[in-house]
Protein backbone atom coordinates (compact mmCIF):
# COMPACT_ATOMS: atom_id res chain seq x y z
CA UNK A 1 0.00 0.00 0.00
CA UNK A 2 1.30 3.36 -1.11
CA UNK A 3 1.86 5.52 2.24
CA UNK A 4 1.15 9.10 3.08
CA UNK A 5 3.21 11.78 1.29
CA UNK A 6 4.02 9.16 -1.07
CA UNK A 7 2.87 9.97 -5.28
CA UNK A 8 -0.57 7.91 -5.54
CA UNK A 9 -0.33 5.62 -8.10
CA UNK A 10 -1.31 6.41 -11.57
CA UNK A 11 -4.31 4.91 -13.13
CA UNK A 12 -6.23 4.06 -16.35
CA UNK A 13 -9.63 2.82 -15.67
CA UNK A 14 -12.68 2.67 -17.56
CA UNK A 15 -15.66 4.30 -15.59
CA UNK A 16 -19.58 3.54 -15.80
CA UNK A 17 -19.59 5.14 -19.11
CA UNK A 18 -16.78 3.07 -20.50
CA UNK A 19 -14.53 6.30 -20.50
CA UNK A 20 -10.93 6.15 -20.05
CA UNK A 21 -10.24 8.26 -16.50
CA UNK A 22 -6.98 8.64 -14.93
CA UNK A 23 -5.10 10.15 -12.13
CA UNK A 24 -3.13 13.22 -14.37
CA UNK A 25 -7.58 14.16 -15.43
CA UNK A 26 -7.44 15.48 -11.87
CA UNK A 27 -3.97 17.48 -11.46
CA UNK A 28 -5.62 20.86 -9.92
CA UNK A 29 -7.64 19.35 -7.84
CA UNK A 30 -7.90 17.37 -4.55
CA UNK A 31 -9.24 13.51 -4.89
CA UNK A 32 -11.08 11.22 -2.60
CA UNK A 33 -10.72 7.82 -4.00
CA UNK A 34 -12.50 5.42 -1.96
CA UNK A 35 -12.36 1.80 -2.74
CA UNK A 36 -15.35 -0.24 -1.51
CA UNK A 37 -15.89 -4.44 -2.13
CA UNK A 38 -19.07 -4.62 -3.91
CA UNK A 39 -22.08 -3.08 -5.65
CA UNK A 40 -25.48 -2.91 -4.14
CA UNK A 41 -24.37 -4.45 -0.64
CA UNK A 42 -25.11 -2.67 2.69
CA UNK A 43 -21.86 -1.32 3.82
CA UNK A 44 -20.86 -0.10 0.12
CA UNK A 45 -24.25 1.04 -0.66
CA UNK A 46 -24.72 2.53 3.06
CA UNK A 47 -20.69 4.46 2.47
CA UNK A 48 -22.02 5.51 -1.58
CA UNK A 49 -25.21 7.37 -0.01
CA UNK A 50 -23.24 8.54 2.34
CA UNK A 51 -21.16 10.85 0.55
CA UNK A 52 -23.60 11.26 -2.69
CA UNK A 53 -25.59 13.14 0.47
CA UNK A 54 -22.62 15.30 1.36
CA UNK A 55 -21.59 15.76 -2.25
CA UNK A 56 -21.74 19.47 -2.62
CA UNK A 57 -19.57 19.57 1.50
CA UNK A 58 -16.97 17.55 -0.46
CA UNK A 59 -17.02 19.69 -3.43
CA UNK A 60 -17.34 22.95 -1.65
CA UNK A 61 -13.73 21.87 0.10
CA UNK A 62 -12.27 21.50 -3.41
CA UNK A 63 -12.81 17.16 -3.45
CA UNK A 64 -13.59 15.22 -6.65
CA UNK A 65 -15.10 11.88 -5.68
CA UNK A 66 -14.16 8.41 -7.29
CA UNK A 67 -15.58 5.46 -6.48
CA UNK A 68 -13.40 2.32 -7.12
CA UNK A 69 -14.55 -1.70 -7.10
CA UNK A 70 -13.95 -4.46 -9.53
CA UNK A 71 -17.76 -4.75 -10.48
CA UNK A 72 -18.48 -4.18 -14.09
CA UNK A 73 -19.35 -0.74 -16.05
CA UNK A 74 -23.20 -1.83 -16.19
CA UNK A 75 -23.00 -3.03 -12.57
CA UNK A 76 -21.72 0.86 -11.91
CA UNK A 77 -24.61 2.35 -14.02
CA UNK A 78 -27.40 0.40 -11.89
CA UNK A 79 -26.01 0.95 -9.01
CA UNK A 80 -25.69 5.21 -9.88
CA UNK A 81 -29.09 4.84 -11.52
CA UNK A 82 -30.65 3.30 -8.48
CA UNK A 83 -29.04 5.61 -5.97
CA UNK A 84 -28.76 8.98 -7.93
CA UNK A 85 -24.99 8.86 -7.23
CA UNK A 86 -23.07 12.28 -8.52
CA UNK A 87 -19.54 11.25 -9.13
CA UNK A 88 -17.88 8.13 -11.38
CA UNK A 89 -17.60 4.36 -10.28
CA UNK A 90 -14.03 2.97 -11.97
CA UNK A 91 -14.56 -0.54 -13.55
CA UNK A 92 -11.10 -2.20 -12.46
CA UNK A 93 -11.94 -5.37 -13.27
CA UNK A 94 -8.47 -6.55 -13.84
CA UNK A 95 -7.78 -5.34 -10.61
CA UNK A 96 -5.01 -3.16 -11.46
CA UNK A 97 -5.84 0.17 -9.81
CA UNK A 98 -6.54 -2.16 -6.61
CA UNK A 99 -4.03 -4.11 -6.55
CA UNK A 100 -1.60 -0.99 -6.89
CA UNK A 101 -2.94 1.12 -3.94
CA UNK A 102 -2.55 -2.19 -1.72
CA UNK A 103 -6.40 -2.61 -1.15
CA UNK A 104 -6.59 -6.27 -2.35
CA UNK A 105 -6.45 -8.30 0.96
CA UNK A 106 -7.05 -11.79 2.95
CA UNK A 107 -10.33 -11.00 4.45
CA UNK A 108 -12.32 -13.48 6.52
CA UNK A 109 -16.15 -14.12 6.98
CA UNK A 110 -18.10 -16.58 8.55
CA UNK A 111 -14.72 -18.59 9.39
CA UNK A 112 -13.52 -18.41 6.09
CA UNK A 113 -10.71 -16.69 4.81
CA UNK A 114 -10.72 -15.02 0.91
CA UNK A 115 -9.07 -12.29 -1.30
CA UNK A 116 -11.28 -9.13 -1.62
CA UNK A 117 -10.75 -5.42 -1.50
CA UNK A 118 -10.11 -3.53 2.10
CA UNK A 119 -12.26 -0.67 2.70
CA UNK A 120 -9.84 1.95 1.95
CA UNK A 121 -10.22 5.57 1.00
CA UNK A 122 -7.57 8.00 -0.08
CA UNK A 123 -6.87 11.30 0.24
CA UNK A 124 -4.83 12.93 -2.43
CA UNK A 125 -3.88 16.67 -3.03
CA UNK A 126 -3.91 19.07 -6.09
CA UNK A 127 -0.25 17.35 -6.64
CA UNK A 128 -1.45 14.14 -6.90
CA UNK A 129 0.22 13.26 -3.47
CA UNK A 130 -1.57 10.87 -1.03
CA UNK A 131 -2.39 13.24 2.35
CA UNK A 132 -4.26 10.67 4.32
CA UNK A 133 -5.94 7.17 4.72
CA UNK A 134 -8.32 6.24 6.18
CA UNK A 135 -8.87 2.35 6.78
CA UNK A 136 -11.33 2.15 9.51
CA UNK A 137 -14.57 3.43 7.21
CA UNK A 138 -17.48 4.54 9.38
CA UNK A 139 -19.86 3.54 6.40
CA UNK A 140 -22.66 5.90 7.45
CA UNK A 141 -20.83 8.46 8.09
CA UNK A 142 -18.21 8.78 5.93
CA UNK A 143 -18.12 12.28 4.68
CA UNK A 144 -16.93 13.46 8.77
CA UNK A 145 -14.31 11.04 8.80
CA UNK A 146 -13.04 13.00 5.29
CA UNK A 147 -13.90 16.66 6.33
CA UNK A 148 -12.90 16.77 9.92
Amino acid sequence: MPTVGEKAPDFLVKNQDGKEVQLSDFAGKKLVIYFYPKDNTPGCTAESCNLRDNYQALQAQGYEVLGVSGDSEKSHQKFINKYELPFDLLADTDKKMIEDFGVWKEKSMYGKTFLGIARTTFLINEEGIIEEIIQKVKTKDHTAQILK
